[in-house]
């Protein structure tokens, strides 16, 4: 198993500890529901090193960015974040990824931790017909950068402390690099997958521990705590924000899971399953990814079937959750696009019992 430059610390915490994505990460500290909390209305920090880092570089990095994404990388400017998908092809989803562009010749991509190594040979087979070269113009520094998410209403008071530089008005999805903690040139981008608010911040391995040791500092005053992946999970379904191996897939099209909005079909952009996905926006699809919230007392679970009033399974569950602030079940899954609107009444099927659910309309908080 792989460790993250951060992973002694967690250890010395008593974090409880597992295997996910080939790395030996955090699940929880205090517990996924005390963590969910302090992160709505507090601060916390996740160790997120593990998730990918790959840079596209030279004057064909805005061509092909545009052909293997979904998303429009041409109206990017210096120090904006993009959220994109890589189609795959066949209708499918790669990857769900951020674009961060450096200048006009110069991206980040960060991508999913599970999906790094099919990323970069995605990436690279498409890069061929650009003339892109892995290890030049295309470069995976994913074991090179650790990445802290520091997260809640809280987390740009603690973060201004580090930085000699404005930066806690960081508008959402801008970056800057900047000095944070001493290290100079860390990229500080106001991101994050809890909607709690808050930011990112990269750096090199190596400067890992001196970041550490100055957040845990400026956070004292805040009561900054460590958080868990656990929490990360409920934090971003309480979003509606999907997430890649459940809610999208090889399988799943990014206008079925809702993500029609990171799907632009600009003029001169012809990107991997344009025509596909084209058709599906203008005549819709069979199946759509909803949210629902438990009417009836009980918990969906990832992987339990969706099914109508007469018990007919009609999808499954691809999310779900006791939700921390709400106090209810909430879930997502696919069901037919009849069955979609906001209101339609499903059901959970539990140990042989129905159990009522409503379609809501996402966030769910």
């Amino acid at each position: 198993m792989k460790t993250t430059a951060f992973t002694k610390y967690h250890i010395a915490a008593g974090a409880k500890m597992a295997e996910f994505a080939g790395y030996n990460m955090p699940i929880e500290f205090s517990g996924i529901n005390d963590e969910h909390i302090t992160v709505r209305n507090g601060v916390g920090v996740f160790d997120v090193s593990h998730m990918g880092e790959i840079w596209v570089k030279g004057p064909q990095a805005l061509p092909f960015l545009q052909y293997v994404t979904s998303n429009n990388v041409a109206q990017l400017f210096d120090g904006k974040v993009q959220y994109s998908c890589l189609p795959n092809g066949k209708g499918g989803i790669v990857d769900d990824i951020l674009v961060y562009r450096i200048d006009e010749i110069t991206y980040l991509l960060v991508v999913n931790a599970a999906n790094v190594d099919k990323d970069w040979a995605h990436l690279c087979a498409e890069g061929e017909k650009f003339g892109l070269t892995p290890g030049k113009e295309l470069y995976n520094a994913s074991d090179e950068i650790c990445q802290l998410a520091i997260q809640g209403p809280l987390a740009m008071k603690l973060v201004q402390k580090m930085c000699p530089e404005a930066i806690e008005d960081l508008a959402y999805y801008t970056f800057v690099k900047t000095e944070v903690a001493g290290i100079k040139g860390a990229i500080l981008s106001a991101t994050g997958y809890t909607g709690a608010g808050g930011c990112e911040i990269y750096v090199a391995n190596e400067d890992a521990d001196q970041l550490w040791e100055a957040m845990w500092k400026a956070g004292e005053e805040f009561g900054l705590k460590n958080i868990g992946l656990g929490a990360r999970d409920t934090l971003r379904l309480e979003k509606g924000f999907c997430l890649y191996g459940n809610d999208i897939d090889d399988t799943t099209s990014p206008i079925e899971a809702g993500l029609g909005w990171i799907t632009k079909f600009a003029e001169g952009k012809d990107f991997i399953d344009r025509p596909v996905l084209e058709a599906q926006k203008k005549e819709g699809t069979t199946r759509k990814l909803v949210g629902f919230k438990m009417i009836d007392r009980g918990i969906p679970r990832h992987g339990y079937e969706l099914a109508d009033e007469a018990g007919n399974v009609i999808g499954s569950v691809t999310s779900g959750t006791m939700s921390p602030c709400l106090k209810v079940g909430i879930g997502m899954g696919y069901v037919p696009s009849a069955m979609a609107a906001v209101g339609s009444i499903i059901y959970v099927p539990v140990r042989g019992r129905l159990l009522k659910a409503e379609v809501v309309k996402l966030p769910f908080v």
